[in-house]
């Protein structure tokens, strides 16, 4: 399972003010702890707009890298921010772009900024018709994504299908949707990673990390290989761990063992 660490978000209260007064202890204190806890990528999202959230960008990559060499996620809709982000990366590892979508000119903004810099790149199912609300719907947009970005010369391993997870509480049928999208993407294409906004399927419902644990048992099991959550929910990554190793992608249940003798399934 490929976790990618939530916390250095801009719309989150604590980190906004963290930006706004650069105050480099808050981020680098979230970003090694992120690590820590078992994020493979560290998410960065200013939450600002314009040359601002380019500033901010720049700010936060620099803050972050010293803090840890796990490769960052560059979560910013603006190419500009995306770009300011990408030129101050000096990783080795390969970083990514969060996102692209079907909607008009995205695909044509982002595309070359993935290809120069040979990154992995998020793909949300997101159409002209806004979010998706029947069933098949993600897994079409989904389908049109990947082909557009294969045929431009994206490898398939690079590309992270997020299915949109949308909210149990507005539609009681949201879950079998995205359950039904995740099989029909990873059957229509098994080299691509699958990843999710994992705790958007919770929102407006009470005792929502019950809720995130138990949605994403049905997730993986459904294909999805990847979820940006809060690895500091030590509950959810404990459950990770049990889940890969009940799907049989733990071999001889190594990991689960390593996790167990280091305390991290005692929650």
């Amino acid at each position: 399972m490929i976790i990618i660490g939530e916390l250095i978000n801009g719309t989150r209260s604590k980190v906004k003010e963290a930006i706004a007064g650069r105050d480099a202890d808050c981020i680098a204190g979230l970003a090694v702890k992120q690590a820590e806890a078992g994020a493979d990528f560290i998410d960065c999202n200013p939450g600002t707009v314009g040359e601002q959230e380019a500033k901010d960008m720049q700010w936060l990559v620099e803050t972050i890298q010293a803090a840890t060499d796990k490769p960052i996620s560059f979560d910013s809709p603006n190419p500009q921010a995306v770009q300011r982000g990408l030129e101050m990366y000096t990783g080795e590892a390969m970083p990514m772009i969060n996102s692209v979508t079907a909607e008009p000119g995205s695909v044509e903004k982002m595309l070359p900024i993935v290809l120069e810099a040979k990154v992995n790149v998020v793909a949300l199912a997101l159409g002209e018709a806004g979010m998706p609300t029947q069933g098949g719907q993600r897994e079409e947009v989904a389908r049109q994504l990947i082909d557009r970005l294969v045929d431009g010369g994206i490898a398939a391993s690079q590309i992270f299908v997020d299915p949109i997870i949308s909210p149990l509480s507005t539609s009681p049928e949201a879950c079998l949707h995205i359950l039904q999208a995740i099989g029909a993407i990873r059957e229509y294409c098994p080299e691509c990673h699958i990843t999710c906004g994992l705790s958007n399927i919770s929102f407006g419902l009470p005792n929502r990390r019950l809720m995130n644990r138990a949605f994403i048992g049905l997730a993986m099991q459904a294909g999805m290989d990847s979820a940006v959550v809060d690895p500091l929910d030590q509950k959810i990554m404990a459950h990770i761990v049990v889940i890969e190793a009940l799907l049989g992608q733990d071999e001889f249940c190594m990991n689960y063992i390593q996790a167990h003798r280091a305390g991290k399934l005692d929650v």
